[in-house]
């Protein structure tokens, strides 16, 4: 696997893209763009919920998760915190509407769009734009998926089903398996295509887990053939991350613009106008 020169776009990827073969795992990145409160405000939320201050409920453990699953044994359920994402993540329609990110997602017309993200904005992005799609977020959904439609999967829950959330370190660990319906359809669609992945933050441990085990799947699975290739955006340079990515046969892709949100905006609008012109 070759490293690219940061900011440009593999001829592969773009050629997946343009035959709609790749496959798009959405971040909370993407989201943070509109406004919506980091990973840590929730958690942070959390803790005032029980009464302690914000900083001294994060000081407690680096583990996030690990806070959540304590607010889940003292509170009972997420029920409230649900109530509390479904009040903070509001979002006007003019919003979506003028966010070209989310426009250049639904311009890019991949088949199949993952996102780990609980908000309901790729959806609702499509809604506003009078596009339609599909949504998966229970096995249950998967027998309703029209074919011809885009397919949104919310791989970790969705903000409408409490029950279907991911929020605790338990709910990642029953995960390491990757057992569930869900995740044996992600094996399925990921082992003959090439997957991009946007708005993920590489210090987290989930996700680097999750890029390892699609290499593991692949491995496990036989084949003989070689990998398709996947790709990830990174808004900076990181060497030490950008060669273990590669070492699993993730391809980092490296943003040339000093801000995260600008540098996907131009790597996705680089890789819209690509993709429309026709292979070489």
């Amino acid at each position: 696997m070759v490293a690219q020169e940061h900011g440009e776009i593999p001829v592969d990827l773009i050629e997946q893209v343009r035959q709609r073969r790749a496959i798009l795992f959405v971040g909370a990145g993407v989201s943070a763009g509109l406004g919506v409160p980091a990973w840590r405000g929730l958690i942070e939320h959390l803790g005032q919920s029980l009464g302690y201050d914000p900083e001294v409920f994060c000081g407690y453990t680096d583990s996030f998760l690990a806070l959540a699953e304590y607010y889940r044994i003292r509170a009972g359920s997420f029920a409230a915190v649900r109530d509390w994402m479904t009040r903070e993540w509001n979002v006007s329609d003019g919003a979506l509407r003028e966010s070209r990110v989310h426009e250049l997602l639904i311009e890019l017309n991949f088949p199949l769009i993952y996102t780990t993200n609980f908000d309901q904005f790729i959806e609702r992005a499509f809604e506003v734009r009078g596009k339609c799609f599909n949504k998966v977020v229970s096995v249950a959904d998967l027998s309703k998926v029209e074919a011809s439609l885009p397919t949104i999967i919310k791989f970790h829950g969705d903000i409408d089903d409490e029950q279907s959330l991911m929020l605790c370190e338990t709910d990642y660990f029953r995960r390491l398996t990757f057992e569930s319906p869900l995740d044996i359809k992600l094996r399925a669609d990921t082992l003959g295509s090439s997957v991009l992945f946007i708005g993920y933050s590489l210090s987290d441990v989930n996700v680097r887990m999750m890029l390892y085990r699609m290499k593991s799947m692949w491995l496990e699975s036989g084949h003989r053939l070689p990998q398709p290739c996947s790709y990830i955006f990174m808004p900076r340079p990181n060497p030490v991350q950008e060669a273990i990515l590669q070492s699993w046969g993730v391809m980092p892709i490296v943003g040339d613009r000093h801000d995260a949100e600008d540098a996907l905006l131009v790597f996705l609008t680089r890789l819209a106008e690509r993709s429309r012109k026709p292979a070489d």
